[in-house]
């Protein structure tokens, strides 16, 4: 008599039962910061009419002039960036260093009157892009999102193949069976909406990952190439533009992370003099100079301008732009006022270009309004599919146990589930070092498990 097939349903939902308690309170977390981040073109206005909105006058002062009505106010601040006005009802900002915070420091551009101030990593938008990226810890922080990224990739691809259909009928497999009660409805709202909406967290997941500390600069610098050439003349040096760029503002666009900062040409020839080359910046152009040279080269509104901090830094200008072809980042010599490289959307490779159009489909910003409906939809279908997910957990969980589900431990290797999880390994290291760790971990429990009662106790 042959040996039944073996089934493997079991073990695809004890490793699905692993990802869904790991990811679920992280997946909660990412759709309601996301959801605040989403809506920050509605909410900054609103919350902050005072220091936002202001009313259009017939002249407008020159940024130096907003400079030193900044700096006479603050004057021990450390100003480090000028946002200006990004249309005709919008005030001006700076950021500074005060007293040991970070500030975000509206003027009026028309009068001059510094309008009040902002904590710059506190403030509701700073606070939600820092959970979504970091959870607000740092380092560790960014790393335990990507593994909760990684391991959601585990959660849809299980799903799916305990969600397939096995001769049952539609009800419960494409729509909840909204007459049910208890566990059965739990079951179908989660099964339901994990199916109709696992291409689409799939692409939030992998678009949400490029931003990530380790798989997405690896993935940057593998495919985030521009041509040699670009920099054949520019003295650079060894400090890249992702500094720029901190859990609680993005400066540079995506596609330039990866990309040396230039040196100032003046400091560049003292260095070649074995001049001394330390000390603060002196520029010999004005920051209005460098709104001119933004003006000039077209640069659309809504860039911010990068201040020096040493001698051999530069201006950067630079805009993400809310459709990525209107991306721009320049470079500007603090000592002459040339534009060192001047960074568009036609330089990008095909995969920056469509990484940057992943990443602004993920925020929500690129088909404006429609954009940001479908990304809502889409948070809520994840708060939906995780907290049914841990409904159900928590309905059939045993007494003072996980209720990990129970797997036969004489089941032969599943060689579909081992090459996905060798797939997962190379694309994601990160979390294919995990998922070993784990499996590891889950074959020693089968194995103890699984040893007479009388093995054990000897």
């Amino acid at each position: 008599m042959s040996q039944p097939t073996p089934s493997f349903y079991d073990l695809a939902w004890r490793w699905h039962f692993y990802a869904g308690l790991f990811v679920a309170p992280f997946m909660i977390l990412l759709a309601l910061t996301g959801i605040i981040y989403l809506f920050k073109p509605q909410l900054d206005p609103l919350l902050y009419d005072h220091l936002i909105n202001v009313s259009p006058g017939h002249h407008r002062l020159s940024a130096d002039d907003q400079l030193q009505r900044v700096q006479a106010t603050y004057p021990q601040g450390h100003i480090s960036q000028y946002l200006p006005p990004i249309n005709p009802e919008r005030s001006a900002q700076f950021v500074l260093s005060n007293a040991g915070r970070q500030l975000n420091v509206f003027i009026n551009p028309y009068s001059g009157e510094v309008l009040g101030e902002q904590d710059a990593k506190l403030n509701l938008q700073a606070v939600a892009r820092a959970l979504h990226g970091e959870l607000m810890i740092g380092t560790l922080g960014d790393r335990l999102v990507e593994l909760a990224a990684g391991w959601g990739v585990v959660l849809v691809v299980s799903g799916l193949y305990l969600w397939w259909p096995r001769g049952q009928s539609a009800a419960g497999i494409l729509w909840p069976r909204l007459s049910r009660r208890g566990r059965v409805l739990w079951r179908d709202l989660h099964a339901v909406t994990g199916f109709w909406g696992a291409a689409l967290l799939l692409f939030m997941l992998i678009s949400g990952m490029t931003w990530t500390g380790f798989w997405g600069k690896q993935y940057a610098d593998l495919w985030n190439q521009f041509p040699a050439a670009m920099w054949n003349n520019v003295p650079q040096s060894d400090v890249e533009a992702r500094t720029l760029n901190s859990a609680a503002r993005q400066t540079v666009p995506w596609a330039m992370e990866n990309t040396p900062m230039p040196v100032s040409g003046e400091h560049a020839e003292h260095m070649a003099h074995g001049a001394h080359t330390s000390g603060p910046a002196a520029p010999g152009i004005t920051l209005q100079q460098v709104v001119d040279t933004a003006s000039t080269r077209k640069v659309e509104p809504g860039y911010s301008i990068t201040l020096l901090t040493t001698a051999q830094g530069v201006f950067t200008i630079a805009v993400f732009a809310d459709d990525p072809r209107n991306d721009a980042t320049l470079h500007v010599d603090q000592y002459t006022g040339e534009v060192l490289a001047d960074v568009r959307w036609q330089h990008y490779s095909n995969v920056a270009r469509a990484t940057e159009m992943g990443v602004m489909l993920h925020e929500g910003k690129l088909f404006g309004s429609l954009n940001q409906i479908a990304i809502l939809l889409i948070c809520l279908m994840i708060l939906l599919s995780s907290i049914s997910g841990l409904v159900i957990w928590w309905k059939r969980r045993p007494k003072g146990g996980l209720g990990v589900p129970p797997l036969r431990h004489d089941l032969p290797t599943w060689k579909t589930g081992v090459v996905i999880i060798l797939a997962l390994a190379v694309a994601f290291p990160l979390v294919g070092a995990s998922l070993i760790g784990v499996w590891l971990l889950d074959r020693l429990l089968l194995l103890v498990r699984s040893k007479p009662q009388h093995e054990r106790a000897s």
